[in-house]
């Protein structure tokens, strides 16, 4: 079964740096939605609330 990937809202209209989510059996998958096969990332629910908290705190220091 392949999962749903879903693109961030925040993408903007040129579609640039785009991060997309899926829910996955072993928990939350995170992709750059230019390379999607170039893997991902897998984060526990938990952790992804956690990553989700800190971003919108804009405390990333990105």
């Amino acid at each position: 079964m392949r999962s749903a990937w879903r693109k961030s809202s925040h993408s903007g209209p040129e579609q640039g740096d785009c991060v997309e989510v899926a829910d996955l059996s072993s928990g939350v998958g995170i992709r750059d939605s230019k390379h999607p096969d170039h893997g991902h990332l897998t984060l526990t629910p938990k952790a992804f609330a956690a990553l989700l908290a800190c971003a919108k705190r804009d405390e990333l220091n990105l």
